[in-house]
């Protein structure tokens, strides 16, 4: 049995598979056609945090799927009240067939897993957001389809050293994108984290820059990423985060130094003048709804592949 915990659980093959899932299953949406791969099925969706695109996501995936999704907020569990993650996890697991899990630690998330006798789902932790990072590959599978290799790109993010940041780290060692990852400094990446990249990197030929630089690390990119400056916990932090971030905006000036027919891409929600312009979020806006819908078709792809190695 496999859980969803982090891309860094999966090889190459393995996140090919996912992703070529992913593919047919949007596909398949577009011409009405719903496979009831998880009929009688049912998925405990726990949030401590709240959220809109994997709320959605989640549900209406196990809905579309011939399944059920048990939505449940940080104070509908016992969890709230003391018991224990190994005893919540037993239960839970006794009675459903996957639990996806939205919260602080990855820690939880893991220990949760321990204890689970069905799949677990990372659907966002402080250290990864996996979820995520299926439905941007998707997106820029699909913008760049014309290419004879995906992997030939370069992709940049830009902004704080958080779960995107670590995603997108797992995602380009192992798949073999080169990537250039620019931080303030003090707001870097976590450094066992990027060990791990790098050790992926050197099997897949990956390419890692860390940069406290914006256009150093722009420039020549294909794919732009920029995430929320402010994650959620984190508000009391926003004055001091506005100075310390300053020149990290995703503008025309950061575009400018990208590759003429480069994406931007954020994850959702974008607070326009800060992480990213308005500018730059109005010209690619049409990709960055693309890049939300596509966390439908990606937590489709992870449940069926999920299903297919119980």
């Amino acid at each position: 049995m496999k859980h969803f915990l982090s891309l860094k659980d999966y090889n190459k093959n393995e996140i090919e598979e996912i992703l070529n899932l992913a593919i047919k299953l949007k596909a398949d949406k577009k011409r009405g056609v719903f496979e009831p791969i998880l009929k009688n099925k049912s998925m405990a969706m726990i949030f401590m945090k709240n959220s809109t695109r994997t709320r959605l996501s989640c549900e209406i995936a196990m809905f579309e799927l011939g399944g059920h999704g048990i939505y449940l907020n940080s104070s509908d569990t016992q969890m709230s009240r003391g018991e224990s993650i190994r005893d919540s996890a037993k239960v839970m697991s006794s009675m459903v067939d996957f639990v996806s899990i939205r919260t602080y630690k990855q820690s939880d998330i893991e220990e949760f897993a321990k204890y689970s006798t069905v799949p677990v789902i990372n659907t966002l932790s402080d250290s990864y957001h996996p979820t995520q990072l299926i439905a941007d590959l998707l997106t820029i599978k699909e913008q760049f389809n014309h290419l004879d290799n995906l992997y030939d790109l370069k992709i940049a993010y830009i902004g704080d050293g958080n779960n995107m940041a670590h995603s997108y780290l797992m995602l380009c060692s192992i798949m073999g994108f080169d990537i250039s990852i620019a931080t303030p400094k003090g707001y870097e990446v976590d450094s066992e984290i990027l060990k791990i990249a790098q050790d992926f990197a050197k099997q897949s030929n990956s390419k890692i820059s860390i940069t406290n630089n914006a256009k150093e690390a722009t420039k020549d990119a294909n794919v732009v990423v920029s995430d929320t400056w402010i994650s959620m916990g984190q508000e009391e932090e926003k004055a001091q985060k506005l100075k310390d971030f300053k020149g990290f905006m995703v503008d025309d000036d950061v575009m400018g130094v990208a590759k003429k027919d480069a994406i931007f891409l954020h994850c959702m929600p974008a607070y326009k003048g800060y992480e990213v312009s308005s500018e730059v979020y109005d010209r690619f806006e049409d990709i960055i709804i693309q890049e939300a819908e596509n966390r439908l078709h990606a937590q489709k792809a992870i449940l069926c592949y999920l299903n297919n190695t119980k």
